[in-house]
């Protein structure tokens, strides 16, 4: 059974910085790519980024493209989303998620079986 665990949410200023985390038990986490999703008040959960196993490849949301940074450390089974200029529009509850196989990249939420619990991410103007 993969088990993932958000954390790092929380309350900052427009402009300010975040960093999530998503600790992964179960399965050898190297096996999994891992993507994050948030979901705003009254919107469908949507795509951030999503990592490949070895972390040398990402892929990121048009919306974040320059502002946040995935990556992630296989040693301790932890893969990060660093949040930077946030904006009050990156408000939403974020998912880390996780797929065993696969060489593409994968946006929809239903191609991720293993889900976290969500962090909040609250941005203040």
């Amino acid at each position: 059974q993969v088990q993932l665990v958000d954390s790092g949410g929380g309350l900052v200023q427009a402009g300010g910085s975040l960093r999530l985390s998503c600790a992964v038990s179960g399965r050898t986490f190297s096996s999994y790519r891992m993507g994050w999703f948030r979901q705003a008040p009254g919107k469908e959960r949507e795509f951030v980024a999503a990592i490949n196993r070895s972390g040398l490849l990402t892929d990121y949301a048009d919306s974040v493209k320059g502002r946040f940074t995935i990556s992630r450390d296989n040693a301790k089974n932890t893969v990060y989303l660093q949040m930077n200029s946030l904006k009050p529009e990156d408000t939403a509850v974020y998912y880390c998620a996780a797929r065993a196989g696969g060489a593409s990249w994968y946006r929809k939420t239903h191609e991720y079986p293993y889900w976290g619990q969500g962090t909040q991410v609250t941005v203040s103007s």
